[in-house]
Formats: C-alpha cells, structure tokens, sequence
C-alpha cells in the first residue's frame, strides 16, 4: 500500500507471520497474519472505549491487561490514570518485543506466560483489580477457554466493587454473531453491560 512500509517481519511459534509497519496515516503499527493487532487502528479502538470509561470518574488504581500484546492499550491506560499500576500478561514473547521496541512499551510489570496460569494465581490470592482489559486473540481467533463461563466468572471475581472489565471482540462477517452470543453470556454475569463499537470492534464495559 502507498505510503506504509514493513521495517521487521518475523515468524512467531505462537502468531505465525508478524509485520511491523510504518505508514503516513496510523504511524507503526504491529500487524499478525495481515490483521492488525497493535498500534494503528488498534490504538484508536481502546482510545475511543478508554475515553468513555474515563468520563465514569472510577477511581483506578491497578488495572490488568491479559493480551498486552504491543502495548496500546497500556499506553491509554497510562495517559487516562497517570497513578493507576498496571499488570500486562501476553503468551507470546515476540509481541511483548515488539512493542518495547517500537510502540514504547513501558511502565508496565509484564508477565509473559500463559493467561490461564496467572489468573489462577491471582485468584489464589485474593488479588483485585479496577480495571481489567481483555483482548486475548491468537491470530482473529479467541481461544474457547477464554469464552467459557467459568472464565467470565473469574474476571468478575477479580474485579474490586464498581470495577470495570472492557472485552475487545471483532465485529465483522461471521465474528458478529459470535460476539453477539459472547455478549448474552456477559450480562448473565455482570451488573451493566455497555456495547461500544470503535471500527470494525465490539467493545464490551461490564461494570460489577
């Protein structure tokens, strides 16, 4: 495309093909197997959420991101809530470089591990959250342990009194009717539900 160029390319064992590019029109941005997945569009997708969730005046203090990926998300949280201490937890080693390297990632306790794993710690012990991002693709696909019941329920669990969770589901062709029916499970178990649509996005703010 006109105006973009790709200044690293390199195979993950876990997302495959990522590209970094540089364009006019949305600066660097991290793309994997052609869709992009952080910076770009991307960045203008948690902006816009964040945006709402910072005119709710919560107080937050420490947020949690599970899929930090490059980082924009963090970044956001950063420029909305200077004080707040932020948790990222991404699987994949690549990304997290990535994004130290050319989204400025930085400010946050990374943990690169397994989801799964890190949650359950932190249930064990009792930790609580205002704030909690999730956007925890592989490729476009969630993994289903990340759409069960029981896991929506941990991020409830997790989640301090008057917390927001903010889930990041795609919303185009069949990834539609897919996020409508993650939504149905959502308002089973949160006090509010608000949809969001930033792009090509559904955004989901749960407030407990």
């Amino acid at each position: 495309m006109l105006g973009t160029k790709v200044i690293e390319e390199v195979r993950s064992a876990l997302n495959g093909k990522i590209e970094v590019v540089k364009s006019v029109g949305f600066g660097t941005y991290i793309k994997v197997e052609g869709l992009t997945q952080s910076g770009g569009v991307v960045y203008e997708v948690w902006q816009s959420t964040l945006k709402k969730v910072k005119g709710k005046k919560l107080d937050i203090q420490r947020s949690l991101i599970l899929g930090l990926g490059g980082g924009s998300a963090a970044k956001l949280v950063k420029k909305y809530w200077r004080e707040a201490k932020i948790t990222g937890v991404d699987i994949d080693p690549v990304m997290v470089r990535l994004g130290e390297k050319y989204l400025d990632l930085k400010d946050v306790e990374i943990r690169v591990e397994d989801a799964e794993k890190f949650i359950g710690r932190e249930v064990a012990a009792g930790t609580k959250y205002d704030l909690i991002l999730i956007d925890m693709y592989i490729g476009d696909t969630v993994p289903e342990k990340f759409q069960s019941d029981k896991f929506i329920k941990t991020i409830h669990t997790m989640l301090g009194q008057g917390g927001v969770a903010i889930f990041n589901r795609l919303y185009f062709g069949e990834k539609r009717s897919e996020a409508v029916k993650f939504g149905n499970k959502l308002e089973k178990a949160f006090l509010n539900v608000e949809y969001v649509y930033p792009e090509a996005n559904l955004m989901f703010v749960c407030l407990k």
